[in-house]
């Protein structure tokens, strides 16, 4: 930790980086570096990038998605992450399996093999598990919502597709393609369903006029309240899981 600057911070060694790099989170930043580069030089690095951390660290302070309780900075047992909108705590337990497992009963089960030790991989490992797990789900919850609203209005998708997006919860391609964020599986059931349904009525009306509207409300007609989370949530939501 160096005390010169208005924030302190802490240096990451990974084999994974060729270049050092500055990774902002609400109230922390980590210098991510190569093994080579010297100590001195990566405090060089941080000064004259001084400003910018000042001001990403601002910006994050009211929207950081760890305040709003969707994703811890650490996965440290008993912590909670959020999934469909509600709270449950993290447990981890060993195992002799070569790959992170995730389970789910009341809370999240994560079962991280005896012979992760390094701070850096038991975190890095554990969240990269949670995705896939949270895709899974996104993946399975969405082609229900797809089976029960596509058939009311004939508005059957070619393909289903859950994305990483950084700026979008859902997208209709000129085919009738369905892609949609899965991050959305940590907001409420209902906000999800909105995303679905939204997306759907796409293949339908491709803009935002009032017949798509229309159309929404006739799937969903309590559909504003669901999209009046996402703009009050979606910031912070977009942030979850984030570098």
């Amino acid at each position: 930790m160096f005390t010169t600057l208005p924030f302190s911070y802490r240096i990451r060694r990974s084999q994974r980086v060729s270049n050092a790099r500055i990774v902002v989170k609400p109230g922390q930043v980590e210098i991510v570096a190569p093994l080579q580069i010297p100590e001195h030089k990566l405090h060089k690095f941080v000064e004259a990038k001084q400003q910018w951390v000042t001001q990403a660290l601002k910006k994050m302070a009211d929207s950081s998605p760890q305040k709003s309780g969707f994703v811890p900075t650490e996965f440290e047992p008993g912590v909670n992450i959020t999934y469909q909108g509600n709270a449950y705590p993290l447990t981890v337990k060993p195992t002799k399996l070569k790959r992170v497992k995730i389970e789910f009963t009341e809370g999240y089960i994560v079962y991280v093999p005896e012979t992760l030790n390094n701070t850096d991989d038991y975190n890095h490992q554990i969240k990269e598990a949670l995705i896939r797990w949270m895709k899974k789900q996104t993946k399975q919850l969405v082609e229900q919502m797809v089976q029960i609203h596509a058939s009311k209005q004939q508005l059957f998708p070619r393909t289903i597709t859950i994305k990483t997006q950084k700026s979008r919860w859902g997208s209709c391609g000129i085919h009738n393609d369905i892609n949609i964020n899965w991050l959305l599986i940590m907001a409420p059931k209902e906000v999800l369903e909105y995303v679905v349904v939204h997306e759907l009525c796409h293949i339908r009306v491709k803009n935002h006029s009032s017949k798509f509207w229309s159309l929404v409300a006739e799937h969903m007609p309590d559909y504003q309240n669901r999209r009046n989370w996402l703009k009050k949530q979606g910031r912070s939501l977009m942030l979850a899981f984030s570098d």
